[in-house]
C-alpha cells in the first residue's frame, strides 16, 4: 500500500503523499470535503497536494447525485498540451531569445487592464485557426448565452487561442534523447471564470438555509435532477471543450512560430497529448456510474498518456497511466506550491530568480517571482509519490518558457 488513510465522519481519505510535505490547513480541507454525504467511497489525494480556494488542489472528489461547482474551480478545463518534433537540440536556433519572441508575437499571453486600454491577452483580430475553433464551440455558446445573457459580455471568442497569466506557459523542452517538445498549460480563460464564478455564486444561493450547516460555504453543491444541476453539467462541459480548443489553437500558433524561426523542415514523432486537470466528468469506477471532479489532477487510466510538469526551471514528465482504481485512475498535475504566491514575492529576490532559471530562456523579473521553482515541490518525491498510478515515459528539460 503506497498511500496513507485519513478517517472522517462520512468517507477516508486517500492519500499518496509519502515523502512529501502536506500543510495541515490542506488536510482540513480534505476532511471538510469527505464529510459530505453524497462522496462516493472516498477522497483521493495526489502528492502534489495543497490548499486550494473552493477546494484542495491536487484532490479527486468521487460524487453520486451531486456536484460540487467550487471543485470545479473557475478556470475550468485547464491542462496542459504535448507535442514531440522530429527536431533535436542541435537543430534550434542559436540566439533562443528570438525563438522566444515569435512564440510571444503568435501567442497572446499576460493582461492589460484600463479603460480604453486594448487586452495584450486577448486577439484585435483572431486568425483563421482560432475562427475555426470557436465555429466548433458557437452552439453550445448560443446555448449558454440564450439562457444566461450575462455570458454575452464577457471574454470568450477573442481569448480563444490566447495564454493567460499566473502558472500558465509555453515551453520548449529537450527530452533524454534531447528530441524538441512543444509543451504549454491553460484553461478556459476568461468566459471560463465567469461560468465558474457564476455557478459558484448560484449553488451557494440555491442552499442559502442549508449552507449554515456546511463545513464551508465552498462546499455548496447541486443536486442531481435540479433545474441548475443540469444547466451546470452542459455549461461546464461546454468550457472545457473551449479550453482544450484553446490549447489546440496554441500549439498551432506555436508550430507555426518554431518553422517561421527554424529553417530545417520538421514533423512530429507521436500524437499530441492534450490532458485537463481541473474538470469533473462522469466515469464508471467500482461497478458504478459517478461524477468525478479532478482538482489539480490528470487522469491516468491504463496506457492512457499525461503530462506532469515541475516548475519554471524544474523538469517536467510525459508519464503512462496504470489504472490505480484506488486513486480513481488518476494523479498529480504538477509538483504543487509549498508556499503562496505572496510569501514566495516577500522570500525570494529577483537574483534568486534568475539563478533558479540560469538554463531557461525565460522571463526573470519581479512579476514572475511567485513561480521561482522554490515556491514549489521536489517533483522528484513527488514522482516517487505516485509511483503505483503512472509510469515515466519522458523525462523533459525546458530551455524555452513564456509565461503570461
Amino acid at each position: 500500500m503506497t498511500y496513507e488513510t485519513m478517517t472522517t465522519s462520512n468517507a477516508p481519505v486517500k492519500m499518496w503523499t509519502h515523502g512529501v510535505p502536506v500543510e495541515e490547513d490542506a488536510r482540513q480541507q480534505l476532511i471538510n470535503t469527505a464529510k459530505m454525504p453524497f462522496i462516493f467511497s472516498h477522497v483521493a489525494v495526489m502528492p502534489d497536494v495543497h490548499l486550494g480556494k473552493g477546494s484542495t488542489i491536487g484532490s479527486v472528489i468521487p460524487t453520486k447525485g451531486a456536484i460540487i461547482p467550487a471543485a470545479v474551480g473557475v478556470d475550468i478545463g485547464c491542462g496542459m498540451n504535448a507535442l514531440r518534433t522530429t527536431l533535436t537540440a542541435a537543430d534550434l536556433p542559436d540566439s533562443l531569445a528570438a525563438l522566444r519572441s515569435a512564440i510571444e508575437a503568435a501567442v497572446p499571453h499576460g493582461r492589460t487592464t484600463g479603460r480604453g486600454r486594448r487586452d495584450v491577452g486577448a486577439w484585435e483580430n483572431p486568425p483563421a485557426n482560432v475562427d475555426a475553433q470557436w465555429a466548433t464551440l458557437q452552439p453550445g455558446f448560443q446555448w449558454l448565452t440564450q439562457k444566461y445573457p450575462r455570458f454575452l459580455n464577457t471574454n470568450n471568442y477573442k481569448h480563444l487561442g490566447t495564454l493567460g497569466t499566473g502558472n500558465h506557459f509555453i515551453e520548449i523542452c529537450l527530452d533524454e534523447a534531447d528530441r524538441v517538445w512543444i509543451m504549454l498549460h491553460s484553461g478556459s480563460r476568461g468566459i471560463g471564470n465567469a461560468i465558474g464564478s457564476y455557478f459558484i455564486e448560484m449553488a451557494q444561493k440555491d442552499m442559502e438555509q442549508h449552507i449554515a450547516h456546511l463545513p464551508s460555504r465552498d462546499l455548496a453543491y447541486f443536486e442531481e435532477g435540479s433545474e441548475h444541476f443540469a444547466d451546470y453539467v452542459k455549461a461546464v462541459g461546454w468550457a472545457q471543450d473551449y479550453a482544450r480548443a484553446n490549447r489546440e489553437a496554441m500549439l498551432e500558433n506555436v508550430v507555426a512560430a518554431l518553422r517561421k524561426t527554424i529553417t530545417k523542415s520538421f514533423s512530429f514523432s507521436m500524437e499530441a497529448i492534450n490532458c485537463h486537470h481541473n474538470y469533473v466528468q462522469k466515469e464508471s469506477h467500482f461497478g458504478e456510474d459517478i461524477f468525478v471532479t479532478r482538482k489539480g489532477a490528470v487522469s491516468a487510466r491504463a496506457g492512457q498518456y499525461g503530462i506532469i510538469p515541475g516548475s519554471m526551471g524544474a523538469k517536467s514528465f510525459i508519464v503512462r497511466g496504470l489504472g490505480n482504481e484506488e486513486a480513481f485512475c488518476s494523479c498529480s498535475h504538477g509538483a504543487g506550491r509549498v508556499m503562496s504566491r505572496t510569501k514566495a514575492k516577500k522570500l525570494f529576490s529577483v537574483e534568486d530568480q534568475i539563478r533558479a532559471t540560469s538554463h531557461v530562456e525565460c522571463r526573470k523579473d519581479a512579476a514572475v517571482i511567485d513561480e521561482i521553482p522554490m515556491a514549489y515541490k521536489d517533483i522528484d518525491a513527488v514522482m516517487s509519490a505516485q509511483s503505483d498510478l503512472v509510469e515515466i515515459v519522458h523525462t523533459l528539460r525546458q530551455v524555452v518558457c513564456v509565461k503570461g
